[in-house]
C-alpha cells in the first residue's frame, strides 16, 4: 500500500504526475497574463491593434512617432506596473495568509494600504516636498513610511507581547478602522488638497513612469527570491505551529521575517499607485483553489494570479466608460468581492463534497 496507490501508480510516479500538473496551471497563469498584457497594451482610448502592438514591442522604430509614444511611454508603463503591483500585492497576501493562518489577511483587511493612503495625504496637507526633492518624490516615499509604520505596529505586537495570530489579525483590523478615522479627518480638515487625497485613495496606474517600475521591479525579485528560498518552511507552517516546530522551523522568526517582506511589497507597490484593495485578499485564493498549499508553487502562482488579476481590473478601467480611465481600486472592488464571494461558495461546496 505504501509503495503502490490505487491507480497502479507508484508513489514516485503519483509525486511526478502531480508535480507535472502543477507546472502546467502555472504556465497557463503565464500564458494568460502574457495575453492580457498584450490586450492590456491594446486597450485604450486610442485603440491599437494587436499586430501593431506586436511589431511596435518588437521593432520600435518603424512605428510613427505618435503610435510609438503612446505604446512606449504610456500604454508598456501603464501595463507592467499593472503586472509588477498585482504580482508584489498577490505574493504579500500569500505570505500574510499563511503566517497569520487566516484566509482574510492581505495588505488590505489589515491597515497597510489604509496607512499608506494616510502617509500619502499627510504628504498632500502639509506641502511635504521632502527636503526640496518635490512633490513627486515625497508622495511615494510618505505612503511607504505610512505602510511601514502600520507594519511596524503588528511586528511590535506579534513580537514584544508574543501575542496569538487571532489577535494579531483583530489588530490588524482595528489598526484598518484606525487609519480610515485619521483619514477621514484629514479629508475633512483639507480644503485645497481634498480632491487630490480622494483621488489617491481610489487608486489609479496612471502615475506610472519607467524609474519607479525600476524600483518596483527590484523590490519584487528580491523578496520573491527570499520568500521562495522559505517555501518549505511555509508549507510546514500550514499543517500547523506544533509540526512545523517538530520539523525544525523557528516559527516566530519566520513570521517576522514574512512581515517584513509583506511590508516591503505592499509599501512600494502601494506608494507608485495608491489604494488598491482585494488583489492581496482574492489572488492568493485563486492560487490556493487551482494548486493547493505546495508552497514551492502556490507563492509564484499568487503572484502570477494577482498580476493576471489586475490587468483584467486595468483593460476593464478602460472600457466601462469609453474615452475614460476609472479609478483602478473602483474596478478592483467590483469584480473582487463577487470573484471571492464565488471563491468561498465553491470552496465550501468543496468541502461539504
Amino acid at each position: 500500500m505504501s509503495a503502490t496507490l490505487v491507480a497502479g501508480m507508484t508513489l514516485a510516479e503519483h509525486h511526478a504526475l502531480r508535480v507535472r500538473r502543477r507546472a502546467a496551471v502555472m504556465l497557463g497563469l503565464l500564458l494568460a497574463l502574457a495575453v492580457v498584457f498584450v490586450a492590456d497594451l491594446a486597450t485604450g482610448p486610442s485603440g491599437l491593434p494587436w499586430r501593431t502592438v506586436w511589431q511596435g514591442l518588437l521593432a520600435p522604430a518603424q512605428l510613427d512617432e505618435g503610435t510609438r509614444v503612446i505604446l512606449w511611454e504610456l500604454r508598456l508603463p501603464f501595463a507592467l506596473m499593472a503586472v509588477l503591483v498585482g504580482a508584489a500585492l498577490g505574493l504579500a497576501g500569500a505570505q500574510m495568509q499563511t503566517v497569520l493562518n487566516n484566509p482574510l489577511a492581505s495588505p488590505f483587511t489589515l491597515g497597510l494600504s489604509a496607512a499608506s493612503t494616510v502617509g500619502a495625504s499627510l504628504a498632500i496637507v502639509t506641502g511635504f516636498t521632502a527636503w526640496g526633492l518635490g512633490p513627486e518624490i515625497a508622495l511615494p516615499l510618505c505612503a511607504f513610511g505610512g505602510a511601514a509604520f502600520g507594519a511596524l505596529l503588528i511586528h511590535l505586537l506579534a513580537l514584544r507581547w508574543g501575542a496569538s495570530v487571532n489577535a494579531v489579525v483583530l489588530f490588524g483590523i482595528a489598526l484598518m478602522f484606525s487609519f480610515e478615522a485619521l483619514l477621514w479627518l484629514l479629508q475633512y480638515l483639507a480644503d485645497n488638497a481634498l480632491q487630490q487625497i480622494v483621488f489617491w485613495s481610489m487608486g489609479s496606474l496612471g502615475r506610472s513612469t519607467w524609474p519607479k517600475l525600476g524600483v518596483l521591479a527590484v523590490v519584487l525579485v528580491v523578496c520573491a527570491l527570499w520568500t521562495q528560498a522559505q517555501a518549505w518552511a511555509m508549507t510546514a507552517l500550514r499543517s500547523g505551529e506544533d509540526h512545523a516546530r517538530s520539523c525544525g522551523v523557528a516559527v516566530e522568526r519566520l513570521r517576522l521575517v514574512s512581515l517584513v517582506r509583506v511590508c516591503l511589497l505592499s509599501g512600494t507597490a502601494l506608494a507608485f499607485v495608491g489604494t488598491i484593495g482585494f488583489v492581496g485578499l482574492v489572488g492568493p485564493h485563486i492560487a490556493r483553489l487551482a494548486l493547493g498549499e505546495d508552497h514551492r508553487f502556490y507563492l509564484p502562482a499568487s503572484a502570477l494570479a494577482g498580476a493576471l488579476m489586475l490587468s483584467c481590473a486595468s483593460i476593464l478601467s478602460k472600457l466601462v466608460v469609453p474615452g475614460v480611465i476609472l479609478p483602478i481600486s473602483i474596478v478592483t472592488a467590483l469584480v473582487g468581492v463577487p470573484v471571492f464571494m464565488l471563491l468561498v461558495v465553491r470552496h465550501q461546496g468543496g468541502m461539504r463534497a
